[in-house]
């Protein structure tokens, strides 16, 4: 028999079972704000802290931070700031996001320990003190986000208030309701997370072999075995006698024209792989360009494009297009037919020994690490001169066309391959929400089994 439902009367909800109640969140949780300190006040031992670059971690499950994620402070902390440590059953929610879709993370404090909420963080505490696993849950769903994603403020970056949150509502089930819920979520969402985990894990294992392969092509060639030498360069090792080590000013050429001033002609920003950013002709995103169009620079099709400020991380390519490239960027160019060399050389600053190389080179932040701050954040900026002085291997001509044609055909093939476990990984995800969004809005009920 289907239960009997009534209408919420709130949009993001829409029918709820009969004895669900709505209530404003304000009146169901006290508010507070974690502790004024900088990754400077960060140590290698102390007090538990979670800062918001945690909190944004794919690194998590679930609603709990992952263990390695856990950072200290000094425990000097305990006597000031005490009104930051958090109870068994709080929120932490992260205050700012760099994108709207990580507005409303949150963990969720499932156990008892000596813990602070850190920098950029909000603390949520029920005025009831019980388990609240059931609104972990709900607040993990898009539908209760989605009061949060639609009033937030910012461009590069969103704040999320406690007065934002406040403003919120959230749904409450029956108590034995919500705890069948809890039980029914946990055990098939730690099924899909499993399953998650494992494709997450092939996609990366995947990624490695691409690197391998390049790495390979690149330093050793792919004609089997033959007579080598040592190349004396540590990133490069033993390399085919017959190739030739050049500092890389003297294999491609750089391109200075700048552009002129442009006022109608229509352009498009067209993605070359990992960031890097061409604009190009017959195109009608002028938005993106500023009014100065003199500050560009021309890149033609066949150019190298590299971005200076993300070249650790591979944001580097061979356009295939004519139009402007930011200042940030290097463009080089050969004039050999099909671009062999600058296709070439696109593999060579892909390779996995040279990204490490660039990696030595750059100056600035670099924060793609697990933890304190956002995953792929990169401002390691490259300079010209000391690219420019990398010692490279190089082929012959025909073998860099050879070269190019192996890496092309065997890095496709694993880039499809990348992109259907990619698309797996999305609609897994997208089932979990699903299924975390019926049962926390009622829309399903769940079995006798899982009923306390």
């Amino acid at each position: 028999m289907a239960r009997e439902m009534k209408d919420s009367g709130v949009e993001w909800i829409g029918e709820i079972p009969e004895d669900w109640e709505i209530r404003n969140i304000k009146y169901l949780f006290s508010f507070g704000k974690g502790l004024n300190i900088t990754k400077e006040n960060l140590k290698e031992q102390g007090v538990a802290v979670i800062n918001y670059g945690q909190i944004h971690s794919k690194l998590n499950l679930f609603y709990k931070i992952s263990d390695d994620l856990i950072r200290f402070v000094d425990e000097s902390y305990l006597k000031t700031g005490n009104l930051s440590l958090v109870n068994q059953g709080d929120f932490i929610f992260a205050d700012t996001s760099e994108d709207v879709q990580g507005c409303g993370n949150f963990i969720y404090i499932d156990g008892q320990q000596t813990l602070f909420a850190g920098y950029h963080t909000i603390i949520l505490r029920s005025l009831a003190p019980k388990d609240n696993k059931f609104f972990a849950f709900l607040f993990m769903s898009d539908c209760w986000r989605k009061q949060i994603r639609e009033c937030v403020n910012g461009v590069k970056l969103f704040s999320i208030s406690q007065k934002l949150i406040k403003k919120t509502s959230i749904l409450i089930p029956p108590e034995d309701e919500r705890v069948s819920i809890v039980n029914y979520l946990e055990e098939h969402c730690a099924t899909i997370d499993n399953v998650l985990e494992k494709t997450r894990a092939s996609i990366e294992e995947y990624k490695k072999l691409k690197q391998a392969v390049i790495t390979q092509a690149v330093t050793k060639g792919i004609r089997g075995n033959r007579e080598m030498k040592d190349s004396g360069v540590e990133w490069i090792g033993d390399i085919p006698t017959e190739w030739r080590l050049i500092p890389f000013r003297h294999v491609l050429k750089e391109r200075q024209e700048k552009n002129s001033p442009i006022k109608s002609v229509e352009r498009l920003s067209l993605s070359i792989d990992l960031g890097v950013t061409l604009y190009a002709e017959k195109t009608t995103n002028l938005d993106r360009f500023k009014e100065d169009f003199e500050q560009y620079k021309l890149a033609y099709e066949g150019d190298l494009v590299m971005n200076s400020m993300n070249m650790i991380v591979g944001a580097t390519g061979v356009s295939d297009y004519f139009g402007c490239v930011s200042p940030v960027y290097y463009t080089f160019y050969d004039e050999l037919e099909e671009h062999v060399t600058a296709k070439y050389c696109e593999y060579i600053f892909r390779s996995k020994t040279m990204l490490k190389v660039l990696y030595s080179l750059g100056k600035g932040i670099y924060a793609i690490v697990r933890g304190d701050d956002r995953v792929n954040t990169c401002r390691l900026k490259v300079s010209k001169e000391d690219l420019k002085s990398i010692i490279i291997p190089v082929p012959p001509v025909e073998e860099q066309r050879e070269i190019v044609n192996y890496l092309k055909k065997k890095c496709s093939a694993i880039d499809e391959l990348i992109a259907k476990k990619e698309q797996y990984l999305s609609e897994i995800e997208n089932y979990k929400k699903s299924l975390i969004y019926e049962y926390v809005t009622g829309k399903k009920e769940v079995s006798q089994k899982y009923q306390a």
